[in-house]
């Protein structure tokens, strides 16, 4: 089994799965932060936008929006997010991209998971911040998304946890990832397919299983309390 993870870079393959899921989890907290803002605003073209992103982006097919990344944006457009001139040029324009078309996809999510956030904090509250004079931008920052981060924790972490399972989809665009690795696996060692299907099975429960676990406690013990 040691010799099997060893030949096909199963433990750096993990690596990227992680390095894929952490910059994607910032990336998209920051876009649907954003756009969540949009949709809750007073101003109906910000509505507007926030809603038709939602709305395209959670209804799209997540390999098609990686593969329009790669092969659309950077095939067609040649927008590149590397430099042309580094050695590395492929692995990491393509790294990058993949983490362009995860962040957003999931920033979609991680709006409505806000979203239920806001939801769960009284409507008197947002009418107490008007009432002492807090603009919208204000009471936002103040008021409203310290707590919906808060009351949004288990939906945010269900956010992460598919996140790093969806990471697999950027094999489409040759990302070495644990899914990458897979394919040569299967191709070259049929006969130890399922063994590596448990390898990386346990691998991702390894990762995600610790995400579960302090969604929880955080959910609890930062839960508002009414």
């Amino acid at each position: 089994m040691f010799e099997l993870i060893e030949e096909y870079q199963l433990l750096s393959a993990f690596w990227m799965t992680i390095k894929l899921a952490a910059f994607s989890a910032v990336i998209s907290l920051v876009v649907g932060t954003v756009v969540a803002i949009m949709r809750l605003s007073p101003v109906k073209i910000f509505q507007s936008v926030g809603t038709a992103y939602v709305t395209l982006l959670r209804n799209t097919p997540l390999t098609l929006i990686v593969i329009l990344c790669s092969l659309g944006i950077w095939g067609q457009l040649n927008i590149d997010l590397a430099s042309r001139e580094s050695s590395t040029f492929l692995v990491d324009n393509n790294f990058r991209w993949a983490v362009a078309g995860l962040s957003a996809y999931h920033a979609a999510f991680v709006c409505e998971a806000l979203r239920s956030g806001v939801n769960t904090i009284p409507l008197g509250q947002a009418e107490a911040a008007r009432s002492i004079g807090l603009t919208f931008a204000q009471s936002m920052r103040q008021v409203i998304l310290p707590q919906a981060f808060r009351g949004a924790i288990t939906p945010l972490g269900n956010v992460l946890i598919a996140l790093t399972k969806n990471t697999t989809v950027v094999a489409a665009i040759g990302v070495a990832e644990t899914a990458y690795r897979m394919k040569a696996l299967a191709e070259f060692e049929p006969a130890l397919l399922m063994v590596g299907f448990a390898i990386v099975a346990l691998g991702f429960v390894i990762l995600t299983l610790p995400m579960g676990m302090l969604t929880s406690y955080l959910s609890g013990r930062l839960a508002v309390k009414r």
